[in-house]
């Protein structure tokens, strides 16, 4: 028998997407195995949310606990990979997933590490008709796998509390990230399992900027992001044309 689509009901939610990230939920906190790029990934994007936080929110980001009192939604959690040092920082964190498997993954995890994170298998349409607020929304690595972009960006967008922020971690829709991110990372060097991304549908800085700005926020900083082989390790950059993150505000 088939296994049972692990998803809630909601426009944005791609159910093939969710069972295929779902069928990898043992994979996520294995740092050799299939999501091996995310983990060496990590670090960079972790200090990117760290720094812009610490100075949107006027904050001493080298602090052991800069966030207390804030708190944040890890939407597209997957095991818990940005939820746990989110926490750690001192962050109120809610990490959601439309995948059962994946938030099951998490919460197992969670609990391994004493880590204390709120998690929840749920939509983020669910969550904003239910008037859910955050000071920060993370958005990483997921607006290329929704079925509805326009509808899931305002969705999140009605997450964010007022001054907070969202940040959105993709990846361009370029020759350039055709030749890297999808036939580089998944056919030639192996990277990602074969059909992880599906090049079409990457997302243009205009047009996340464009949805965003329609949904009510203000776009303060896109940020590139590269691998340099030279150091085999991802660093910023002003090169966006492969993976990049952008941060928005809500006024």
């Amino acid at each position: 028998m088939a296994p049972k689509p692990d998803r809630k009901s909601a426009a944005s939610v791609n159910p093939a997407e969710v069972e295929k990230f779902g069928a990898l939920a043992a994979e996520w906190w294995n740092a050799s195995g299939k999501f091996a790029p995310l983990h060496k990934f990590n670090p960079v994007r972790l200090a990117f949310i760290r720094e812009t936080s610490a100075d949107h929110f006027g904050r001493h980001g080298h602090s052991l606990r800069p966030f207390a009192g804030l708190t944040l939604l890890d939407i597209g959690c997957g095991g818990g990979l940005l939820s746990e040092p989110m926490s750690r920082l001192g962050f109120d964190v809610l990490g959601a997933d439309a995948s059962e498997r994946n938030i099951g993954i998490a919460v197992a995890h969670a609990r391994e590490t004493a880590t204390t994170v709120s998690y929840r298998c749920t939509t983020a349409e669910e969550l904003a008709d239910e008037g859910r607020r955050f000071d920060v929304v993370l958005n990483m690595e997921v607006v290329e796998h929704v079925a509805d972009l326009p509808a899931y960006l305002e969705a999140c967008a009605k997450l964010v509390a007022p001054g907070g922020l969202m940040f959105v971690a993709t990846i361009n829709r370029t020759l350039k990230s055709l030749a890297l991110a999808k036939i580089g990372a998944e056919f030639v060097l192996r990277w990602v399992p074969v059909g992880t991304h599906d090049w079409n549908r990457f997302v243009e800085p205009t047009r996340l900027r464009a949805i965003l700005e329609a949904a009510g926020l203000k776009i303060l900083k896109l940020q590139g992001v590269i691998f340099d082989p030279l150091i085999w390790t991802w660093r910023l950059s002003s090169d966006t044309d492969v993976n990049y993150m952008l941060v928005a505000s809500m006024s």
